[in-house]
């Protein structure tokens, strides 16, 4: 890749509670030079924070002058986000913003921004990766959005890329983190013995997700499904040392 011509961008969005407190990063990458930008909301969804973090990248990378032949390379792990712009969003318009099913677009507002912003820029490649593998970029990012969803300060980097403490020409993913997101989604389909909260430092046990759904809502709160008596004794015991 030509760091002259090359827009390398990488982002992510979190929402706590989705809906919840929601945060925003993203990496944006151009001629020797990183900034990382970031940002939150009260009350989103993951979805608009996985929009909302790709417009501000590539609004940034707008801002440039001498953008007009460049090469922008997005990285991304939500396909909702990809499949809209380069997919869906064509038969939105046409529908006057209704769905095959006749239905409003949910986050027409993101949707027609982003619309807007990708017209005016050179074609963009929308690149998948997978989160929580062990990628670098999207690590970093993911690290900023949930940070930010959960009211911490970020400290966002602005300087060259030499002095950025991330590998982010490298999308090589880690294989422990890789079989561990596995497990988690094999643990995901398996039937739940209860569910365990922790909201403000009080931890509960539900019998049922609507239970614990109702409780997390909206609130920076932590929550898992056990399996069985000896998992749900162990979260339990996670969660109250913090």
């Amino acid at each position: 890749m030509s760091q002259k011509k090359t827009f390398l961008i990488f982002c992510d969005g979190a929402s706590k509670g989705n809906p919840g407190p929601g945060g925003w990063g993203a990496i944006v990458s151009y001629q020797g030079r990183v900034e990382e930008l970031g940002g939150s909301e009260k009350h989103t969804t993951n979805n608009r924070m996985e929009m909302t973090a790709a417009l501000r990248a590539l609004q940034h990378a707008a801002s440039f002058s001498g953008t007009s032949d460049a090469h922008i390379v997005l990285h991304t792990d939500s396909s909702y986000l990809i499949n809209g712009i380069t997919k869906w969003v064509r038969g939105w318009k046409t529908r006057g913003w209704k769905t095959a099913e006749k239905k409003d677009v949910l986050n027409r507002d993101l949707w027609e921004e982003l619309d807007a912003v990708v017209s005016r820029l050179p074609k963009i490649e929308w690149k998948y990766v997978g989160g929580h593998v062990g990628i670098a970029g999207n690590e970093r990012v993911d690290e900023i959005a949930s940070d930010l969803a959960l009211g911490k300060h970020v400290e966002l980097h602005t300087g060259t890329r030499e002095s950025y403490a991330h590998d982010i020409e490298s999308i090589v993913h880690d294989e422990e983190k890789k079989k561990m997101k596995s497990a988690t989604s094999t643990r995901s389909k398996q039937k739940a013995h209860s569910y365990v909260s922790c909201v403000d430092g009080e931890v509960r046990v539900h019998r049922t997700w609507s239970e614990c759904e109702a409780r997390v809502r909206g609130k920076r709160a932590r929550y898992k499904k056990s399996l069985s008596p000896a998992d749900e004794a162990a979260i339990i015991s996670e969660f109250k040392k913090g």
